[in-house]
């Protein structure tokens, strides 16, 4: 029970990656605002059964991060609870099917920027004025492995590298506050955007990895728990990759 008593808000986890986070901390005994897209009857019945099986408080709350006022009405909800937030994982993320810049348009590039960085980016601003209030936290960001060998498109491999900046003078800027900031970065992982390129790319991908497979979302999960948790209590300003030995 790593995160027992500790209060926790995710981004993106009604699938994949942040799905496996949100069902992982619950089990670790976190209360938790599940931040969503939009509302529905499925994943407000699933939030209601993770709470009940694992006894702890699961609350949905709906922002679509290409919308800059959605972001702040959602941090607003959170703060006006007057919970004290000890863990912010922002795990959002989005990317159209791999292409070529050649091919991008720029609204598209802008829309990726968008919801990877520029919206989570103003979610921590917002979140992290109450972990510098009370003192303490830890904030995650997920990144890329594509950041350090270029396995992605450009505008999604762009996005995940400004949030390796922003981790590194994040971590500056709050560490006085007591506050951790850190980023997970995965390889290819099996998700429904990990299966967003053409089979030729993905075993290209999998060749270059020593395990030969892609990642589990759980595996990434358990990743973000170790840095959310005070097991990693002297770590920040640090890239974590989970990539199976990609070389």
């Amino acid at each position: 029970m790593l995160l027992q008593g500790k209060t926790a808000v995710v981004t993106g986890c009604n699938r994949g990656i942040g799905k496996a986070i949100l069902e992982r901390m619950a089990a670790q005994g976190a209360d938790i605002f599940a931040v969503v897209r939009r509302e529905t009857a499925g994943f407000t019945e699933y939030c209601a059964a993770l709470s009940a099986e694992h006894h702890v408080e699961i609350q949905a709350v709906y922002a679509d991060f290409q919308s800059e006022e959605q972001v702040k009405d959602a941090a607003r909800q959170i703060i006006r609870t007057k919970k004290t937030i000890d863990i912010l994982v922002n795990n959002v993320g989005f990317s159209y099917p791999f292409k070529m810049l050649a091919m991008t348009t720029m609204d598209e590039i802008k829309s990726t920027f968008q919801v990877n960085f520029f919206s989570p980016l103003l979610f921590t601003q917002l979140i992290s004025k109450n972990m510098m209030k009370n003192k303490k936290g830890s904030i995650t960001f997920i990144s890329s492995t594509a950041v350090f060998d270029g396995g992605s498109d450009t505008e999604y491999t762009a996005s995940k590298a400004a949030i390796v900046g922003a981790v590194r003078r994040l971590a500056i800027e709050l560490g006085v506050f007591g506050i951790r900031v850190n980023a997970v970065a995965p390889s290819l992982t099996d998700t429904d955007m990990g299966h967003n390129r053409s089979e030729a790319d993905t075993v290209e991908a999998l060749n270059r990895n020593i395990m030969k497979r892609m990642g589990q979302p759980e595996e990434i999960a358990d990743a973000v728990i170790f840095m959310s948790s005070d097991m990693s209590r002297f770590i920040t300003g640090q890239v974590l990759r989970v990539d199976g030995g990609l070389l």
